[in-house]
C-alpha cells in the first residue's frame, strides 16, 4: 500500500495533469468559438488575440501591484516591460511570440479543431531543422527518421482532408508558419531567459505586453477596425465575458504547463501534452459530430508515431 504521503503526492500530480488537460482543450474551443462560430461572428482574428494578450498582461501587472502591496501573500518577479535595456534584447523574441500566436488563432480560425493538431504537427521538425541550422547541434539519424514519418503522417492527413472536401489551404498555412514561429521563439527562449534572471513569468509579462503594442498595427493592416466598429454585438456583455474567458484560458494554459513541468518533469509534460491531443481530435470528432475516414485517422496515429520516440 502506498504511505499516505506518496497517496498525496500522486494526487497532486494527477490534479496538475488533469488540469492541464481541461484547461488546454479548453483554451482551443473557446477560440474556435471566438473565432468563427456564427454565434460570436467576427471576422477579426487579431483583435480577438490582440484582447487575449491585454489580459495576459493585466493580470502580470496586477499581480506585480499585489506583490508590492503585499509581498507575503503575492509573488511575481521584479522588472518593468518599459525598461529600454531589457526590451532591446527581449523584443525579438517579442516578435516571434506575437507570431506564434496569431498563426496559432488564424490557424483554428480556417481549420476544424479535430484538423488542427495535423495542421499544427510540424512543430517538432522544424525544431530538429532549426536547432542544428541556427545552433549547430547535430541530430541522429534514428529522429531524421521520426521526422520524415511525421511529414509523412502531415501529408496524408492533408490529403485526406482534401479528399473529404474540407481541407482549407489558407488555414493548412497558418498552421506550418505558426508551428515555424513556436520552433524559432522556443530556441530563442533559452538564449533570452538569462536578461530576466531565468523568470519564466517576467518573459511572460513582457512578451503579452509587447505583444499588445505589435497587434495594433497588424490590425490596422489585416483592416479590422471597420469590422469591429460595426460589429453589431460590441456592446454586448455575453461577447466580452467570452472575449474574457479566452484571455483568462490564454493566462491560465501558461500557468498550468509551467507548474506540470515543475510537479513532473519535460518528459512527462511532452507525454501528456501528446496524449491530450490524441484526446482532443476524438473530443473534436463527437463534439461537431463529425466523421472521419480510416485514413484519416490512421494520418493520427502516424504522427503520433513519429513524435513518440523524440519524447525522450
Amino acid at each position: 500500500m502506498l504511505s499516505e504521503g506518496l497517496f498525496v503526492k500522486y494526487v497532486h500530480i494527477g490534479t496538475v495533469v488533469a488540469a492541464y488537460w481541461v484547461i488546454s482543450i479548453l483554451t482551443v474551443f473557446v477560440n474556435k468559438t471566438l473565432l468563427s462560430s456564427h454565434s460570436v461572428d467576427l471576422d477579426a482574428p487579431l483583435f480577438v488575440t490582440w484582447y487575449q494578450c491585454v489580459v495576459s498582461a493585466t493580470i502580470c501587472f496586477s499581480l506585480r501591484m499585489l506583490t508590492k502591496a503585499f509581498p507575503y501573500i503575492f509573488t511575481f518577479p521584479e522588472g518593468s516591460p518599459f525598461n529600454w535595456e531589457v526590451a532591446k534584447k527581449v523584443l525579438p523574441l517579442s516578435i516571434m511570440f506575437t507570431g506564434t500566436i496569431a498563426f496559432n488563432n488564424l490557424s483554428l480560425k480556417y481549420v476544424d479543431v479535430a484538423f488542427y493538431y495535423i495542421g499544427r504537427s510540424l512543430t517538432t521538425v522544424f525544431n530538429v531543422f532549426l536547432t542544428y541550422l541556427m545552433l549547430g547541434q547535430k541530430t541522429s539519424f534514428p529522429t531524421i527518421i521520426c521526422c520524415g514519418v511525421i511529414v509523412g503522417g502531415f501529408w496524408l492527413g492533408v490529403d485526406q482532408e482534401n479528399v473529404a472536401g474540407s481541407l482549407s489551404v489558407i488555414g493548412t498555412v497558418f498552421g506550418v508558419l505558426g508551428s515555424l514561429a513556436l520552433s524559432v521563439y522556443s530556441i530563442y527562449t533559452k538564449q533570452v531567459l538569462p536578461y530576466v534572471n531565468q523568470q519564466i513569468w517576467l518573459l511572460s509579462y513582457y512578451n503579452n505586453v509587447y505583444s499588445c503594442i505589435l497587434f495594433l498595427p497588424l490590425i490596422l493592416i489585416n483592416k479590422e477596425i471597420h469590422v469591429i466598429i460595426s460589429y453589431s454585438k460590441i456592446a454586448d456583455i455575453t461577447f466580452w465575458g467570452l472575449m474574457t474567458v479566452g484571455g483568462l484560458c490564454g493566462f491560465a494554459i501558461g500557468f498550468v504547463t509551467a507548474l506540470q513541468i515543475q510537479v513532473t518533469s519535460p518528459l512527462t509534460h511532452n507525454i501528456s501534452g501528446t496524449a491530450k491531443a490524441c484526446f482532443q481530435t476524438v473530443l473534436a470528432t463527437y463534439w461537431y459530430n463529425e466523421s472521419k475516414p480510416l485514413w484519416w485517422w490512421f494520418s493520427n496515429w502516424i504522427v503520433l508515431g513519429g513524435s513518440a520516440p523524440m519524447l525522450e
